[in-house]
């Protein structure tokens, strides 16, 4: 597989997006803005799963991210986390606030493409193309529970790769030999589930060692398993998704949401202030 070298961050204005796709680019990528530094790119289920199946088939590898709030704050924090998922081969609007703020930076088209709902969907793709899959993430139980939901509604999909990696550290050893387990099995999609930024940053350091396109799910293995409750549906549609997750996990999500929230919402907010006299081409990175 083509060595892969994460891409400098491009200059320009932090609500910029220039064309900055670099050696991870491997194909047309959907039009894109810079959200406080970080590419999102305007995509869409179909347009997603048409990339990654592609990707698959010719098991060039690749990495797909779903962006929440969070993730743009852990990169406008670590500038080498932001280039991490700025070298990514797409990266969704998981949250609908990134929804929102593509639409205000230019793309009034763009839709919300959430990791619970955009796996089953891939792994539909999988069954339908003959594509193997795996996950990396979660605990036994829940991979169980899942692997069983999932096989239930998709009778053709081929689950070749399930392992929950102990709340610790994986040692060389124990890490080279998941690589070679994922390898043997021929595994053409991985979905990873450790949570962000650590299975970003995991398959970051892995991609160059692994010929299938791996997609960062966060807590879709979870929702997916029925381990964890999701938000209803109109919670969702009106981006109150977080309060529900809020109430539902208040110990350890307080941090994210309401210190995490806010903060974006000020910088977001401080930059379309300061960018109120500039040019449409300067904010979109076109000119």
């Amino acid at each position: 597989m083509t060595a892969v070298q994460l891409a400098p961050d491009p200059p320009g204005h932090i609500l910029e997006s220039p064309d900055a796709r670099g050696p991870a680019e491997r194909g047309p990528r959907p039009e894109s803005r810079r959200i406080l530094g970080m590419r999102v790119d305007a995509t869409s289920y179909a347009e997603t799963a048409a990339a990654v199946t592609a990707a698959a088939r010719a098991r060039r590898g690749g990495m797909i991210f779903v962006a929440p709030v969070s993730m743009v704050m852990a990169a406008f924090d670590d500038p080498e986390f932001r280039r991490i998922v700025n070298s990514a081969d797409r990266v969704t609007p998981d949250g609908v606030p990134l929804v929102v703020a593509l639409r205000w930076l230019g793309i009034p088209e763009a839709t919300r493409v959430y990791g619970p709902s955009l796996m089953p969907f891939l792994c539909a793709h999988a069954a339908a193309e003959g594509l193997r899959v795996g996950f990396f993430g979660g605990t036994p139980e829940t991979l169980a529970a899942m692997t069983a939901k999932l096989s239930s509604r998709h009778p053709a999909l081929d689950v070749g790769y399930a392992f929950a990696p102990p709340f610790r550290p994986l040692t060389e050893p124990e890490s080279e030999a998941v690589l070679q387990e994922i390898r043997a099995a021929r595994v053409s999609i991985l979905f990873v589930g450790l949570g962000c930024p650590k299975q970003e940053r995991w398959m970051a350091a892995h991609r160059e060692s692994l010929d299938c396109v791996m997609v960062g799910v966060g807590a879709a293995f979870d929702f997916v398993a029925g381990a964890k409750r999701q938000a209803p549906r109109f919670m969702q549609r009106s981006g109150l998704e977080w309060l529900f997750r809020l109430f539902s996990e208040p110990r350890r999500l307080w941090r994210r949401y309401l210190i995490g929230n806010p903060r974006f919402l000020f910088h977001f907010a401080r930059e379309r202030w300061r960018l109120r006299g500039t040019d449409t081409d300067s904010v979109r990175g076109e000119a």
